[in-house]
């Protein structure tokens, strides 16, 4: 079996998240995946394991906005080995009804076809001000 490069597999990642695709976002992720995103917001600190990154992490950051509203935007990837860099921008629609646009980036570990890991960086102060507010 030919092993995928690391860049398809974000890659497919993302388009799997914008379409809403579950079972698709599922399969991107290791079991024992990490996702660590840094600051004091309600979704900071490192989230482990396949099952809590999608059960926990992302469900409980889609209740923030208005899903209908959501576009995901890659604005550059750089890819060498198993690092994968990421930078795009989330718009959307809060819940609570404000316009919101953020520039983030990631750096994704892929293995084995899998995502293993993920440390995004987003201004969490903007995060804070009008995705949390």
């Amino acid at each position: 079996m030919t092993e995928i490069p690391s860049k398809t597999v974000v890659l497919r990642y993302v388009e799997a998240l914008q379409r809403g695709d579950v079972d698709a976002v599922r399969a991107s992720f290791a079991e024992q995946a990490t996702w660590w995103l840094p600051g004091e917001l309600p979704l900071s600190g490192t989230w482990r394991g396949r099952d809590q990154i999608l059960d926990e992490f992302l469900a409980r950051a889609i209740q923030y906005y208005d899903p209908d509203t959501v576009s995901i935007e890659v604005t550059n990837v750089v890819a060498e080995g198993e690092q994968v860099a990421l930078e795009w921008i989330t718009r959307g629609r809060t819940a609570s009804g404000n316009d919101y646009e953020n520039f983030y980036s990631a750096i994704f570990v892929v293995r084995d076809d899998r995502i293993q890991a993920v440390r995004e960086y987003t201004d969490t102060l903007h995060a804070r001000n009008v995705l949390f507010a």
